[in-house]
């Protein structure tokens, strides 16, 4: 399975990096009402760090980062989605039992840990970028008013660009 499908389905809420049952249910090839059956037969296997029911205002925020809203009678569930932590999508797989939720399992792990892996070192260079700025922020003076003219400073770019050219030029210029 593409990593890419997977981390583009992870979402952040209340801190916590999860993925919803509905898109859960469509990695695994099953419905939501069955995966939300098999949680709710097995729901000491999920405690709160485990999983957690979106409340009404976090799930219409999340709606609104979905680029098409369908509208019309059984197009959105009537209950609210269960969001599942790292370690719910793994107790998942002990509650499903299918070779495919096995297989997509796997995937679903690598997701987390190359985003746990990118966070690390995002974090790690902007610490690296804030030493240096402190360090020789009077040494690199010339290049951050450089970078700051060539980031916010349009339309002194636009007025240079639109100069009257002198020197040489050629025929048709």
């Amino acid at each position: 399975m593409e990593l890419q499908i997977i981390q583009n389905k992870i979402h952040e809420i209340r801190g916590q990096k999860v993925m919803l049952d509905f898109d859960l249910a469509e990695l695994y090839e099953t419905e939501t009402k069955y995966l939300k059956r098999a949680v709710k037969h097995n729901i000491n296997r999920f405690p709160p760090d485990f999983m957690l029911e979106l409340t009404k205002s976090e799930w219409d925020a999340l709606r609104c980062n979905f680029s098409t809203l369908e509208t019309g009678r059984g197009k959105y569930p009537k209950y609210l989605p269960y969001a599942f932590t790292e370690q719910g999508v793994a107790m998942l797989s002990s509650v499903l039992r299918s070779e495919k939720a096995v297989l997509v399992n796997v995937s679903i792990m690598r997701a987390f840990v190359m985003l746990r892996q990118f966070a690390l070192t995002y974090k790690e260079l902007a610490q690296k970028i804030a030493e240096l700025e402190s360090k020789h922020d009077l040494e690199f003076d010339d290049v951050w008013e450089v970078l700051d003219l060539l980031l916010n400073d349009k339309e002194k770019r636009t007025v240079q660009e639109n100069r009257k050219r002198i020197g040489f030029q050629q025929k048709g210029e």
